[in-house]
């Protein structure tokens, strides 16, 4: 009981000190959509736990339609953990998260498997998952990784790390840049534009010459171009 009590208030806490617009505990307790799914998923997560058919789903599917926010019964949400916004969340089945990690709006915790094992993500204490990010399959997302928004994560990523893109990358690693080495050797293809460019170029001075030619009288010699 002492425990559930303490990821209450962690959970209730961690908005408190990641968002900037919140008034209060009260202001979260009455209107943060994200701290209403998560304390859901807690019953929930606990119901499934105990094997009961059924309900854990229903009930996961009524705070869906009630908070935008889709959490399956079977994921492990660590301590302190906070959506903000949330709208669009998905987190799928087996992930795992440590404690304090943070979701913005439109993310997926999603898996690239169909298989009934791990597939789905774990994320490390401290993750940050910018807006409309993905992270797909069973990787692992080290400690205070930071995803930035609109990014695919499909492989591993090592702690302190930022990734962006698509497919995500490591820019930067401990607050240092990282130089991006290309996976494969670049090659360089040779320009069809500019390779008409010049002949074009060739035949209009070909034609200038031969008309210069006839202009001066020396019909001779423009036939012979």
């Amino acid at each position: 009981m002492a425990r559930t009590f303490e990821t209450f208030f962690a959970d209730l806490r961690a908005p408190l000190e990641r968002d900037p617009a919140v008034r209060g505990w009260l202001d979260v307790v009455l209107s943060y959509p994200g701290f209403h799914a998560v304390t859901a998923h807690r019953i929930i997560h606990r119901l499934h736990s105990w094997g009961i058919p059924l309900l854990p789903r229903w009930l996961a599917h009524v705070m869906r339609f009630i908070t935008g926010i889709e959490i399956h019964p079977g994921a492990k949400l660590g301590k302190g953990f906070f959506i903000d916004h949330g709208m669009g969340v998905v987190i799928g089945e087996t992930v795992e998260t440590g404690n304090d990690c943070t979701l913005y709006q439109g993310v997926t915790l999603g898996g690239t498997s169909l298989s009934h094992g791990k597939r789905h993500p774990t994320l490390g204490n401290g993750v940050v998952v910018g807006v409309g990010a993905a992270v797909l399959g069973a990787i692992n997302l080290g400690n205070n990784v930071r995803v930035g928004g609109g990014s695919v994560v499909v492989k591993d990523v090592p702690d302190n790390a930022t990734v962006v893109g698509i497919p995500a990358r490591v820019v930067l690693l401990d607050g240092k840049p990282v130089k991006v080495v290309p996976e494969r050797p670049q090659v360089e293809m040779p320009d069809p534009n500019a390779q008409m460019i010049s002949d074009l170029r060739a035949r209009v001075s070909h034609v200038e010459r031969t008309l210069r030619l006839r202009d001066a009288g020396d019909h001779d010699a423009a036939a012979a171009i």
